[in-house]
């Protein structure tokens, strides 16, 4: 996944484009980033700011655009007029999710947003996000509505969808009480989220919020369950928010599934492997990590649908989830039950010449042959990969490294390589390709 961050730049590393490839890299995703601005900040205070010229920020924007296949868009600090509408100029037209994090001043009160390019921002960048995500305040600046309830955010809701924003969501942390309520619209729906309130003033909470909704969009999550991961996150990285300097904590930004960050980072490198599209089989490519000693497919996390060949591109289809991929999570299930070291696999197109060369590398090379399995498993869905693999590794004492087969009458010949985690997996995989 790859998630390009829009904003400025945060010397601290709290905020700003550095606060978001933070999080991008905790979360498993890619980020790129384009500056609008470069600030003057530590925890204590903010001291000046100097924009980024249009002309440097569009071709900011036209190489990363050109080069690299976006995901999401995430739109930080814009600063001024001639910022916004160097962005809209090059965005205007663009079919990639931008979140719009209306960002007007910093924690240690820097101005973020000039005065005169507040029109601008409304009319020019509020109609391209994909979902905008204001704080209070901010929402009470963009709809001119005091807001103290619920009844207050519904209506502050409405006014800024009926800017153009297709989905909307107001973060709660200014109004008081020992809860804190995000309030959405999606569409024409409203729900919310709540949690407890963490007593603690941080520095970059808001941008870790958009930042995390960025990637689990880029993943594929539903908007529902992108702003429910979202909050989760921004909760647990202020917990866990560290004082580094004589200010305000820094929050951290950290996955708490290390496993699904650990497979979501290699699936971001393989489908950025030089020609990767041509590994990829008829029936598509899985890539799995399974949790220590798993006991079933649930313990095994795969891309829900498939990293599909597009073109000369690969795209993952689907977001990863627990129990995702049966076929290629089956294999490794059925590895570790005897070498419970192997806990990643991935699958590719069969190529003899693929074979040979992993032979000539001196990786530990197994197969299976689907004309003689028996016809009970051949009738029986989801049987051929367990037992495919029984077959191979049945007399051997050394863990494979791949495992192949040829097929059968109408199955697809098949190579999985084997790890024990995704790097490792991805290290063969480039041994022999």
């Amino acid at each position: 996944m790859h998630v390009l961050s829009i904003a400025g730049s945060d010397p601290s590393s709290g905020a700003g484009i550095q606060g978001d490839i933070k999080t991008c890299s905790a979360l498993g995703a890619y980020g790129l980033s384009v500056v609008t601005a470069i600030t003057s900040q530590n925890t204590l205070k903010f001291s000046k700011v100097q924009e980024v010229s249009s002309d440097m920020i569009k071709n900011q924007l036209n190489l990363v655009l050109s080069d690299f296949k976006i995901d999401t868009i995430k739109i930080g600090m814009v600063y001024s007029s001639s910022v916004i509408k160097a962005i809209y100029s090059k965005l205007k037209k663009t079919k990639i999710p931008i979140i719009l994090d209306p960002v007007f001043e910093s924690t240690t009160g820097g101005v973020l947003l000039q005065k005169d390019a507040f029109v601008d921002f409304k009319k020019l960048l509020v109609p391209l996000a994909h979902i905008i995500t204001p704080n209070v305040l901010e929402a009470e600046k963009l709809t001119g509505v005091k807001i103290r309830d619920k009844r207050d955010v519904r209506q502050a809701l409405t006014k800024i969808h009926q800017m153009g924003a297709k989905n909307v969501v107001i973060k709660g942390g200014h109004l008081k009480g020992s809860v804190v309520t995000d309030f959405v619209l999606e569409n024409s729906k409203f729900y919310e989220f709540s949690g407890k309130r963490i007593p603690v003033t941080t520095h970059g909470g808001g941008c870790g919020f958009s930042a995390a909704l960025a990637v689990s969009l880029a993943k594929g999550k539903s908007l529902r369950d992108s702003v429910r991961f979202a909050k989760e996150f921004v909760e647990e990285s202020i917990k866990k928010s560290q004082k580094i300097g004589k200010g305000f904590a820094i929050v951290k930004a950290e996955n708490t599934d290390k496993i699904e960050a650990e497979l979501a980072n290699a699936i971001s490198v393989f489908s950025n492997i030089k020609n990767i599209y041509t590994l990829i089989p008829e029936c598509q490519t899985n890539f799995v990590f399974s949790k220590p000693n798993p006991q079933s497919l649930n313990d095994i996390i795969g891309v829900s649908g498939r990293i599909v060949k597009a073109g000369k591109t690969v795209v993952v289809a689907g977001d990863l989830k627990y129990g995702g991929s049966r076929h290629v999570g089956s294999a490794v299930l059925q590895v570790t039950k005897k070498f419970p070291k192997i806990r990643s696999a991935l699958n590719i197109r069969y190529d003899q010449s693929i074979v040979r060369k992993a032979i000539t590398k001196k990786l530990f090379v197994l197969s299976y042959d689907r004309v003689v399995e028996p016809l009970k498993t051949k009738t029986k869905e989801g049987n051929t990969i367990s037992w495919g693999i029984q077959s191979a590794i049945k007399n051997t004492k050394k863990s494979p490294d791949v495992i192949f087969h040829r097929g059968d009458v109408g199955k697809e010949p098949m190579i999985l390589i084997f790890g024990t985690n995704p790097k490792d997996t991805l290290a063969k995989l480039r041994k022999i390709v």
